[in-house]
């Protein structure tokens, strides 16, 4: 073989290397920020700030038909305040038109729409207390450590509480040895960061055909964790969950939390939207949207918006995106950053 011939030969390899690589790759390379709908985006950025520490790095207010079909609300403008704590963000989305529906006054963990994000703690009393000194309203008795039979959760601190909307979110702190390194760089802050966002199924093998075999997240941890722990953490009688962690390459985890028992919650409304205050969407980047979208529709996912939306003024920081549904109605946007 000629020295050409072994060149043009090495090159056709490489090249179907990489398109057999950009095959493979999975759709999915990082989850971006959280959002939240809120009744006033004010109220909500002083509270994330003064009491959790978070920084406020920008304020965007959106309008118009690309965004209408985005997030499926018509005639909607929206308030965008994105806030940051260490290297996770979320988004505090205001509708400033049209108003939505206030969230089920009797909102319980195990319903389906329940979501929540879980903000990493150097030291859970004094998380506690400072919490204590800012009046939140508890959803979790008080701090709970989960028990040491549980290999995989045994020893992790956690505690659950409410925003001035009556989302829940949670403080935890891992034990050595568990969780990411970087929870344990030495530090003086108390809150440090983001370590996922919990979402309830009904079904953890139908969630795993969606955010695994499809997107492209791979299981990162698994347990079942029952007793009174687990039921003072969640505030609910006789508790038995099943719990999956979902990484991507970048960003939060996403957790699976399957109800064993008891297994009364509530699907979430067919006619759930982004202006309800029940609402919670989290960003899943992607590098190319316009590709991702037919292999998203190949495998039925229900939409939110009509397809792949292009923004002319990227004011949230992505030029191309789709909102879709998973298996529980949960609402995800891929997005495809500039």
């Amino acid at each position: 073989m000629s020295r050409t011939h072994r060149i043009l030969t090495l090159v056709l390899c490489i090249g179907l290397r990489l398109q057999a690589g950009a095959a493979t790759a999975p759709m999915v390379s990082a989850v971006g920020a959280v959002g939240m709908t809120v009744a006033n985006a004010d109220q909500a950025a002083d509270f994330f700030a003064n009491v959790l520490s978070f920084e406020r790095v920008s304020d965007e207010e959106v309008a118009g038909e690309a965004y209408e079909h985005l997030e499926g609300v018509f005639a909607l403008r929206m308030r965008v305040v994105r806030m940051r704590l260490g290297d996770e963000s979320i988004d505090l989305v205001e509708y400033l038109a049209p108003p939505g529906r206030p969230a089920p006054a009797d909102s319980r963990s195990q319903d389906h729409w329940f979501q929540h994000v879980a903000i990493i703690v150097s030291d859970m009393d004094r998380a506690y207390q400072w919490l204590r000194q800012n009046k939140v309203q508890h959803a979790s008795s008080g701090p709970q450590v989960l028990p040491a039979w549980n290999k995989n959760a045994g020893g992790i601190r956690a505690f659950y509480f409410k925003d001035p909307d009556g989302d829940v979110l949670e403080i935890l702190q891992f034990p050595p040895g568990k969780g990411n390194p970087k929870w344990h760089r030495p530090t003086d802050a108390l809150f440090l960061g983001i370590d996922h966002t919990a979402i309830v199924v009904g079904d953890t093998d139908a969630s795993l055909r969606f955010y695994r075999d499809l997107l492209g997240l791979t299981v990162a941890g698994e347990s079942e964790n029952y007793g009174t722990e687990q039921e003072h953490l969640n505030s609910v009688f006789g508790a038995r969950l099943r719990i999956t962690a979902l990484r991507a390459a970048g960003g939060p985890g996403i957790e699976l939390l399957e109800y064993l028992s008891p297994r009364d919650g509530r699907p979430i409304p067919a006619d759930e939207h982004a202006n309800d205050l029940v609402h919670w969407q989290t960003e899943l980047v992607t590098a190319d949207a316009d590709s991702a979208a037919p292999r998203v529709r190949a495998a039925k996912v229900p939409f939110v918006s009509p397809g792949v939306v292009h923004l002319e003024d990227a004011a949230l920081g992505f030029h191309e995106a789709f909102t879709l549904r998973d298996p529980d109605g949960h609402v995800m946007q891929l997005i495809e950053r500039q």
